[in-house]
C-alpha cells in the first residue's frame, strides 16, 4: 500500500496551487499515520517505526491546534472530512 500524495493534495487543496495549507498538511500526515498503523499491526516489535508514528501524531496535533485557534469552521470541516473524531 502506497500513499498517493497528489490525490490527497487535490482532494484537500483550496485552489489550484495550494499545497501547504493546514488542511493539506493534516491530510498528508493522516495518510502516513494510517499507513504506519497498518505496518505496526503486522510488525509489532518495530520500535523505530513506532517512534516515527508518535512523532507524526504530535505533528498532526500541532497542526490541528493551529487550525482550531485560527479558524474554527475550517477545523470542524476538516475533522468531519478526515473522520478524525469519534
Amino acid at each position: 500500500m502506497s500513499i498517493d500524495k497528489s490525490d490527497i493534495i487535490k482532494k484537500h487543496q483550496q485552489d489550484a496551487k495550494d499545497t501547504g495549507s493546514p488542511e493539506v498538511q493534516v491530510a498528508l500526515v493522516s495518510a502516513r499515520i494510517n499507513h504506519l498503523t497498518d505496518h505496526l499491526r503486522m510488525h509489532r516489535k518495530d520500535f523505530h517505526s513506532r517512534r516515527g508514528l508518535i512523532m507524526l501524531t504530535n505533528r498532526r496535533r500541532k497542526l490541528l491546534n493551529y487550525l482550531k485557534s485560527s479558524d474554527l469552521d475550517r477545523y470542524n470541516a476538516l475533522l468531519i472530512k478526515l473522520n478524525l473524531r469519534k
